[in-house]
């Protein structure tokens, strides 16, 4: 399938908000339009961990990235009556990032009861990628099905596990790698993170 320049994003309220703020900044430089969806507990986290305040009422990507990016566009995350709510609507995939233990566990079961779990619902009908970077541990019995259940139905589980081998002077850049593998599993060419053992 060609691509279209659209991407869907779910940010949940689980920890790791430098990882969403990562992705995204990296994400505007390769898709036209990123549908963004926030779960009601997402502003909270990106507060405690960012320090930053996002007003669902009054979004700007400028008070949250640092930059204005117009293709990122905020949806309600409880109307059904946006595009990734249907199959009709062509993207190239879904990222839930961070995805909550709680999101995973209804998106495996089938239960729709968020404009979230209904998009991530909709990728897996029409096989279209959906990636989830759950950062949660240890994991429990039921975690770990819910897992295997996804994955079984075509999700593609990206664990948040930042690696070491690059060095990584910052936060930020330990957060990439992690943003570097989200990218390519998107199948797109990222300099974000060099290859291993390719200069």
């Amino acid at each position: 399938m060609s691509s279209t320049g659209r991407l869907v994003v779910s940010v949940t309220g689980a920890s790791g908000a430098i990882y969403t703020k990562r992705f995204l900044l990296q994400a505007a430089k390769h898709y036209k339009e990123i549908y963004l969806i926030l779960s009601r507990q997402a502003p909270q986290v990106a507060h405690t961990e960012l320090g930053v305040t996002l007003d669902p009422e009054n979004f700007s990507t400028k008070d949250w990235l640092g930059e204005d990016l117009p293709q990122i566009k905020l949806l309600d995350s409880k109307n059904y009556y946006t595009p990734p709510a249907s199959g009709s609507f062509r993207h190239d995939g879904m990222v839930i990032i961070p995805c909550s233990m709680g999101t995973a566990g209804r998106i495996a079961h089938g239960i729709s009861d968020d404009l979230t779990t209904r998009a991530a619902d909709v990728c897996l009908k029409e096989k279209r990628k959906l990636i989830l970077v759950p950062r949660e541990m240890p994991w429990n019995l039921i975690m770990l099905r819910n897992m295997t259940q996804l994955a079984e139905a075509g999700a593609t589980i990206l664990p948040a596990c930042p690696a070491w081998y690059t060095n990584p002077q910052t936060l930020d850049d330990l957060a990439d790698t992690v943003v570097a593998r989200v990218l390519q599993n998107l199948g797109l060419d990222q300099t974000v993170q060099s290859e291993w053992m390719i200069d």
